[in-house]
């Protein structure tokens, strides 16, 4: 994992990429630890994060910027929720598709 995402956003204590979240006025956001973008339009971005998917809607959203070598995505727009689809407390997690068709 240390030749795919650089040393200074590597979280060395869970051994994983860190994962950060910073919303400016709610026009912009910057997302860290991004793995893989799903899906995304002008209303809604699915990305695959370390810490699960996330779901991020809004109106007029657009990507600014993507770096897949570290994983950073950021996205301007209106944002109306932020919302993790996957549940990391220790029960049984349903589908992915479940979980996004609720």
């Amino acid at each position: 994992m240390d030749s795919f995402y650089p040393s200074n956003t590597y979280n060395k204590e869970r051994q994983m990429p860190a994962h950060d979240i910073v919303m400016k006025s709610r026009k912009k956001i910057e997302i860290t630890g991004v793995k893989h973008v799903d899906s995304f339009d002008h209303e809604e971005f699915l990305l695959e994060t370390v810490m699960g998917f996330l779901a991020i809607k809004g109106s007029q959203l657009k990507m600014q910027t993507l770096n897949v070598e570290q994983g950073v995505v950021v996205i301007e727009g209106r944002i109306y929720d932020i919302s993790y689809l996957d549940d990391h407390d220790g029960t049984q997690s349903k589908g992915f598709f479940s979980k996004l068709f609720k």
